[in-house]
């Protein structure tokens, strides 16, 4: 899986640079300028990589990630220079008296420099709520927004210093040609018709931005989950059977549902089976439980995702047990929210087993109704057979025997007990008394084990002790010094959240919980939630922030007012594609929200912030320092010279991505996929 998912990563990175420097080259019009743009590229991600380096973190699919999605964006400043550089020095050439070059590169450098930094740490801090997210989606999300962070700041450091010495570099003769290239030239007259329209019917064009923005705002997508699948190209089988089943029953259970599932040969590649725990091991299981490792054959992750349907029917077919299906990091990610495997929790906390049983069997039998379970269990169930042993002391005091003598006799007999070491060569061996193997199989023999009291005398235990069968509990689960029985759930072609949203109606409509007993819900949907409140919080504190540098930027509230609603139209773009992407791809997921979609929402703001900057600054440039009176001529020539910057900047972005966003929920790309299609 990692070799899968660095390579997927690596691919996406190399073919988000090709057709990055291939659109540049078509709508630069000119190799130098574009080579002058691509050198952001390597520096700056070198750059991010060297620091990392420092950190000491890693490489690894989320660092790359990072770099990844930054990929289109660390162009941007370059491109925003060495366009404007470009643009003044053809200007330059059809001047009576041409100023020198080295003066057009610094001008035209210093011209935009100040919307350049501005956007840049827009974008930052934009970021920089992904960067301080707690917990688990801080493990995953923060060294990705570093990596990004670190590579546009790069990226700025080489706009401001390398790209304008390589432009006076390259152009220290001036350009060739004072016209504009075609593609560009065809671009533009297309935009002066689409602005001229645009400027006849204002407020039905502002109409219907509106309408689309407040349908947008409308059709935010709720539910949704907290991480995507990971496509591991394995499966973690967790079988119970009833408490107490043995070891050897168990093996027999194993060895048929292997043979079923490695009856697929053209998907299943091999099975493995573990039954019980180590002796020391950390999980508190009986021989009843079993787990089995299913290695997939090389598939898509769409077939992978089937696979598991699959699987589940084959358990289906044996009687008396109960299951999940799980993959190696769903188990770890889902023990590390909520110490259960599965994505949906419901913990059942109160004083009476017996009462907390009852309302876990009704919990799990109200979770069977919601549309979209799957492997629904309670996870502590009773009717773990024992065997009792209740001392009589009449009949202790008549023959003479101690109950203390009694107890450890059986302790001995049954669990044993170290009595002495051994030193062969350098190790250290204990050597332990228990019963031979044969005399602890039989329950029915437990009476008849022989007694010795101190004074010699020999008796059976059935003559000292009532010795019955009984039923009890293999574990008691505890969570804040209460007792609680746990109901486990996971979805099926539904996202976690809107199951956890139903599944929370129906618990409180048909489950009547005694005084004292009461249920919690837990895990991947409650996760995603608090992740989405410390994102927004964060981004609102962030938001503060940018406001201080817009004010900065714009000493005019207009023009900050002007950036700021231009915000939410990034909106439509971002719900349309994660609307598409649950209508075309798994039904279940049509609608919803993962983390990394959130963040490409908040990534999004901040390019389109930059965006907004760099025009409205360009107005404020050509009134304030060229002189034109502000009007319609002023607007329509700042947004016509403003449009190839910004029309390559979003362009180079979107293909940065794009084998990102076509890759989503492949091998290594499952987080940053959702990011990618929002951008």
């Amino acid at each position: 899986f990692i070799e899968a998912a660095l390579r997927n990563m690596k691919h996406s990175l190399a073919l988000g640079g090709i057709l990055v420097a291939v659109v540049l080259f078509l709508l630069l019009g000119s190799a130098r300028t574009a080579a002058i743009s691509l050198t952001a590229i390597p520096i700056s991600l070198l750059t991010a990589v060297v620091v990392l380096e420092k950190l000491g973190i890693t490489i690894n699919t989320i660092t790359l990630g990072g770099l990844v999605i930054a990929l289109g964006e660390v162009v941007d400043d370059s491109i925003i220079d060495v366009e404007n550089i470009f643009r003044r020095l053809r200007e330059n050439k059809t001047h009576a008296h041409p100023r020198p070059v080295i003066s057009v590169v610094l001008l035209a450098s210093l011209e935009v420099r100040r919307a350049v930094v501005f956007a840049t740490f827009i974008v930052a801090l934009v970021f920089l709520p992904v960067l301080t997210l707690t917990g688990l989606q801080g493990s995953f999300f923060a060294p990705l927004a570093l990596s990004y962070i670190l590579a546009i700041m790069a990226s700025l450091l080489v706009a401001l210093t390398l790209t304008p010495a390589l432009a006076y570099l390259f152009f220290d003769k001036g350009v060739r040609n004072d016209e504009e290239p075609r593609v560009q030239h065809w671009l533009k007259e297309r935009y002066r018709r689409a602005l001229g329209f645009i400027t006849k019917h204002p407020r039905a064009i502002m109409a219907v931005v509106i309408v689309f923005c407040v349908a947008a705002i409308s059709r935010l997508p709720h539910g949704g989950e907290f991480l995507p699948e990971f496509r591991e190209g394995h499966f973690v089988l967790q079988v119970f059977t009833a408490p107490g089943t043995s070891l050897p029953e168990m093996k027999r259970i194993g060895t048929k549902i292997s043979e079923a599932l490695l009856a697929d040969s053209n998907h299943i590649a091999t099975v493995e089976q573990q039954i019980g725990r180590a002796e020391l091991g950390e999980d508190p299981w009986g021989p009843h439980r079993s787990e089995f490792h299913v290695d997939l054959q090389p598939m898509s992750g769409e077939e992978e995702e089937k696979m598991a349907d699959e699987i589940r029917e084959i358990l289906k077919k044996f009687p008396g047990i109960q299951f999940e299906v799980l993959t190696f990091l769903g188990d770890r990610i889902g023990e590390t929210i909520a110490g259960e495997t599965a994505p949906v929790v419901v913990n059942i906390f109160g004083d009476d087993l017996d009462v907390l049983d009852a309302k876990a069997r009704e919990v799990a039998n109200v979770l069977n109704t919601v549309s979209g379970n799957a492997d629904v269990q309670v996870k502590s169930p009773p009717g773990a057979p024992r065997a009792v042993v209740r001392l009589r002391p009449d009949r202790m005091t008549q023959f003479g025997f101690r109950p203390a003598e009694v107890l450890e006799a059986i302790q001995v007999s049954y669990r044993g007990e170290v009595v002495a070491q051994t030193h062969p060569a350098n190790q250290v061996a204990d050597v332990a008394v228990i019963l031979e193997e044969k005399g602890r199989q039989d329950p029915e023999a437990i009476g008849s084990l022989v007694l010795r009291s101190s004074q010699g005398a020999l008796l059976p235990l059935r003559e000292l002790a009532d010795v019955f069968p009984s039923s009890g509990r293999f574990s008691i689960l505890h969570e804040g010094a209460r007792r609680r029985q746990t109901v486990t759930c996971a979805t099926s072609g539904r996202d976690v959240s809107s199951f956890v949203e139903e599944a929370k109606k129906q618990v409180a409509a048909k489950v009547n919980f005694p005084a004292g007993t009461y249920a919690t819900f837990s895990g991947a949907a409650q996760a995603k939630e608090k992740a989405q409140r410390e994102l927004l919080l964060h981004s609102a504190i962030a938001a503060v922030g940018i406001l201080m540098l817009l004010t900065i930027v714009f000493h005019d509230w207009r023009n900050l007012l002007l950036v700021l609603v231009n915000v939410p139209f990034a909106l439509v773009g971002g719900v349309l594609a994660v609307w598409l992407t649950g209508v075309f791809g798994d039904p279940g997921e049509a609608g919803g929200l993962t983390i990394g979609s959130l963040v490409g929402f908040v990534t999004l703001f901040g390019i389109t912030m930059r965006n907004s900057i760099m025009m409205i600054s360009h107005f404020e440039h050509l009134v304030n320092e060229e002189g034109m009176t502000w009007g319609l001529d002023a607007a329509m020539r700042g947004a016509s010279e403003r449009l190839m910057p910004i029309l390559m900047t979003a362009t180079v972005t979107a293909l940065g991505l794009l084998p990102l966003a076509i890759g989503s929920g492949e091998a290594g790309r499952e987080i940053e996929g959702p990011m990618a299609i929002v951008i």
